[in-house]
């Protein structure tokens, strides 16, 4: 499955500047005036895991406004492009810079407020118009209509439908393209001198917001596009000198996966070693659908190997020597089943029926 993330914010928080980091290059279009992004820019990024990497693509998303879901600031415009993604990244300012433009940005807890209050009316919006059915002898119809209720009485007393929705009720606003069953993460946009201190300031964050903390990432994103520029070294280097040990780039990709519930597995063969993103707990057959999804119906088992000692790390048995060959040779290979749970960096080769 593929991983989107809409980057969303108030004007001049530094959405663009974040989004530039993240690929590394200046793509996106950095102006110190609201509706400097009118399309949104998109970008393929890969996971930092250490491992062949897996992608997310981040969607840098034009600044909203309160009043976007009545269509102020082309406010209609920003959310369908919100629509299209798994997850949603907000970005508050919680830097200090006078010379920085703050339209319409007032505190990170209030401009939370404002983001959620927008989405959450434009979802009210998309439920009014859902047509009640009338004395109709179709319960499936009936079943949808009482959801639709359901879901309107939540967002009019709370701007969030992710955690208080049954299955049924998640499903059909996943049909709907609502807004705010979408799952949520948080970039705090710090001043370079706060990183230190980033995780206390993640965990007071988190509690005002009403968040888990691995929903929050301090981030200054100023910082993350100077070490762009740099090499692998020089950013070891600079990192070290602000006192953090990931860039928060890194953390906030990796926050993403823990936040939807995502973990990677590796295809290795004599010519490709590829990365697969799949949600916690799924089945080895349901994995291999992943890749094809002719392979489901034709599963017969998966060789399994842990990375460590596919690549010959410190602990493996050949430190130094990997591959399929060392592995099945020393016993590290494992011979798993249709309903074998797929761990985080799993390296597999799937035995597949004509």
């Amino acid at each position: 499955m593929s991983l989107s993330v809409a980057i969303v914010g108030l004007s001049n928080v530094g959405k663009s500047t974040l989004f530039n980091a993240l690929l590394k290059k200046q793509q996106a279009y950095v102006a110190n005036f609201p509706f400097a992004t009118i399309e949104p820019n998109i970008g393929i990024v890969p996971v930092p895991d250490g491992i062949v990497p897996a992608t997310v693509e981040f969607v840098d998303i034009a600044g909203l406004i309160a009043g976007a879901s009545k269509g102020e600031g082309l406010g209609n415009k920003f959310l369908s492009h919100i629509r299209e993604t798994n997850a949603i990244c907000f970005v508050l300012r919680a830097f200090t810079d006078p010379d920085i433009v703050k339209q319409g940005v007032k505190d990170p807890v209030s401009d939370f407020e404002v983001l959620n209050t927008e989405l959450a009316l434009a979802d009210l919006q998309t439920l009014e118009k859902q047509k009640d059915p009338g004395n109709t002898p179709d319960k499936e119809l009936k079943d949808r209509w009482q959801a639709v209720q359901r879901l309107k009485t939540i967002l009019s007393s709370d701007t969030s439908l992710y955690n208080d929705v049954s299955e049924e009720e998640r499903k059909i606003a996943k049909e709907l393209g609502l807004l705010t069953i979408k799952p949520v993460l948080v970039v705090m946009n710090v001043d370079e001198k706060d990183l230190a201190n980033a995780h206390d300031l993640e965990i007071s964050f988190a509690e005002k917001l009403k968040l888990n903390p691995d929903q929050v990432v301090a981030i200054c994103a100023k910082t993350e596009s100077e070490l762009a520029e740099l090499s692998n070294d020089d950013q070891k280097i600079y990192m070290e000198d602000l006192g953090i040990k990931k860039s928060g780039l890194e953390r906030l990709i990796q926050k993403a996966f823990k936040t939807l519930g995502l973990i990677t597995f590796l295809t290795a063969g004599e010519k490709e070693v590829r990365a697969w993103t799949i949600p916690v707990g799924i089945s080895a057959q349901e994995a291999a659908g992943v890749i094809h999804t002719d392979f489901i119906k034709k599963f017969i088992k998966a060789d399994v190997c842990d990375f460590s000692d596919f690549i010959g790390g410190p602990a493996s048995p050949k430190p130094g020597v990997g591959g399929w060959k060392v592995c099945r040779e020393e016993g590290k290979v494992r011979s798993e089943g249709r309903d074998y749970i797929m761990h985080d960096g799993d390296v597999v080769e799937f035995k597949i029926g004509s």
